[in-house]
């Protein structure tokens, strides 16, 4: 009787292990002076570009961040929509007659 509680929690410490280690997705980071600030977005200059990082409410953002001001910011890839387009057929050879 008492392998089942054992079984039991030995199945739970897996479940928990396997979703702590489940595919999260790779961080970045992109650095330069804040150019736009608003309720969806940070801008931020990179060199000669322009980054537009998205946020939401729960993205960690200082209450004195202000325009001008260099930071960091780490995000994450975020897939919106995925479209699928056919492969192009491979080239058929003509045989010599």
């Amino acid at each position: 009787m008492k392998k089942i509680p054992v079984l039991v929690a030995l199945l739970a410490a897996l479940l928990v292990s396997t979703a702590a280690f489940a595919a999260t997705a790779k961080t970045y980071q992109v650095t330069g002076p804040v150019l736009e600030i608003n309720g969806d977005m940070i801008v931020v200059q990179k060199g000669k570009d322009r980054w537009e990082v998205a946020r939401d409410g729960s993205t960690k953002v200082p209450a004195d961040l202000k325009v001008g001001d260099k930071v960091t910011i780490e995000y994450r890839m975020h897939a919106t929509a995925v479209e699928v387009k056919s492969a192009a057929k491979p080239a058929t050879k003509k045989k010599a007659a």
